[in-house]
């Protein structure tokens, strides 16, 4: 069992660089523009050691909060005993990138917004919830014949005899 209780403990493979990926971080890392509200993955860069979260937030979402000039703060929900705490961390932007899973939600929501154009424009009030799939529609078997089976009465004695 391990002796040390680091900052960094345990985490020889989680903040491994990738294979080809060692070396300088490319310039559009700072580059990149994050605002308040925005939902962001937190992936620790070991190649930089400042600004650098817990080991715990490594793969976690949360919600950017604050915006400073060399870090972000980001909100990340973490699970103590039986109550789930919101918990406030600033990270260099190394260590963040934007997060995807509000992707499909966005999209969804500029399909609602044009079809809600289109339907005004047509004069109708249309819904766009999402309806779950309903069942399978009904058909016809074609070119079937039908077959009267009648089944064969069971004989308990030439059964006993291995008969038939």
């Amino acid at each position: 069992m391990p002796a040390g209780h680091g900052i960094r403990a345990r985490t020889r493979d989680l903040f491994a660089r990738g294979f080809r990926k060692r070396g300088a971080i490319p310039l559009s890392t700072h580059l990149r523009v994050f605002h308040i509200g925005e939902y962001v993955d937190v992936k620790v860069n070991g190649a930089i050691h400042k600004g650098m979260p817990h080991k715990y937030y490594h793969g976690r979402t949360g919600c950017v909060w604050n915006i400073t000039k060399r870090a972000i703060g980001v909100e990340v929900n973490k699970q103590v005993r039986n109550r789930i705490i919101p918990k406030r961390i600033h990270v260099r932007i190394e260590h963040v990138q934007a997060s995807r899973c509000a992707e499909e939600f966005k999209l969804r929501v500029k399909k609602n917004d044009q079809l809600k154009a289109e339907a005004k424009a047509r004069g109708e009030v249309i819904s766009t919830k999402r309806q779950p799939k309903g069942p399978n529609p009904g058909f016809m078997v074609e070119g079937a014949t039908l077959e009267t089976v009648t089944p064969i009465p069971y004989d308990v004695v030439n059964d006993l005899k291995g008969g038939y």
